[in-house]
């Protein structure tokens, strides 16, 4: 078992320097909170946007349908913490995620995928609930092939400390790595406290900040509610303590090489870039996704 170092918040050092509120969305029946991209800040490390699916309880029959759409210049990083969902795509994928599991699809130059619930989801009903993450790319690496990636529950690192179970999604935390370490050197893990349960928040990733999932989190004197994104000064040593029992995701890495253009499902360094996306996918020259005719066409 890997403990956690004895690491406390500077006393006075305004840690906390932003406090995002996430809007609410509807996507494909079904409420996200969207805490980035916001007005006031674009990007944490490489991470560019990021919602919070759910928790939502589906009656028999019911389920997400997310038609095929198509991405350029990022990895998305799906984490559920309840339910499944049932990840196709352009290159043939068709795997389902559940709960600690971690999907990854880069789509670099070009990729299509669908996000639905199963026929067994459907047939049980049940409750929904987990993270989905954009990831930029670095600009040298946008338009690389597009893959995807699959990791179980029991493939990723697991760190446990007074009360605190961390599991460590993609690169490394706490002195544990995960076998996902993207080519933007991205942090993600998911956290979990009991009441009065105390975790530091690594200073030497240069970007970071937790979303609160559940629960109450106390940071140097300050109380938050879940539904929060706070992002930290850098360099910054930072404790968090479980006033109830919490769950939120640690996430973060380097700063970007260069600012990002998003534009519905695009990312790009260029503005250019996401023009030619935007003409490809109207004219239906993106690869398409084996047995699913739907498609969400391109926004007017």
């Amino acid at each position: 078992m890997t403990e956690f170092a004895d690491d406390e918040t500077q006393p006075g050092s305004g840690a906390i320097e932003m406090v995002i509120v996430p809007r609410a969305r509807d996507i494909g029946g079904f409420e996200v909170r969207r805490a980035l991209p916001a007005a006031g800040r674009r990007m944490v490390g490489p991470f560019v946007f990021l919602d919070q699916m759910g928790p939502a309880d589906f009656v028999i029959g019911g389920g997400i349908d997310v038609r095929p759409h198509p991405h350029i210049g990022l990895s998305t990083l799906t984490f559920l913490h309840e339910g499944e969902i049932i990840h196709r795509d352009s290159l043939g994928t068709d795997a389902a995620i559940r709960p600690g599991e971690v999907n990854w699809m880069t789509a670099g130059r070009g990729i299509v995928h669908s996000e639905r619930s199963g026929s067994a989801f459907r047939a049980r009903g049940g409750r929904l609930a987990g993270m989905q993450m954009w990831v930029a790319l670095p600009a040298a690496e946008e338009e690389r092939d597009p893959e995807f990636l699959h990791y179980r529950a029991d493939e990723l690192p697991l760190v446990e400390s007074g009360g605190a179970r961390v599991q460590v999604a993609a690169g490394r935390l706490f002195g544990a790595a995960a076998p996902l370490a993207g080519v933007s050197d991205a942090v993600f893990a998911d956290c979990v406290l009991e009441a009065g349960a105390r975790m530091p928040v690594d200073a030497d990733v240069e970007e970071r900040a937790i979303y609160v999932v559940s629960g109450e989190v106390e940071i140097a004197g300050d109380v938050f509610a879940a539904g929060r994104l706070l992002i930290f000064r850098p360099g910054d040593k930072i404790t968090v303590t479980a006033r109830a029992a919490s769950r939120f995701a640690v996430l973060g890495g380097p700063a970007m090489d260069g600012p990002r253009h998003l534009w519905w499902n695009f990312v790009s360094s260029r503005k250019e870039r996401i023009e030619q996306a935007k003409t490809d996918w109207k004219a239906g020259r993106f690869a398409s996704v084996v047995g699913d005719s739907e498609f969400i066409p391109l926004p007017e």
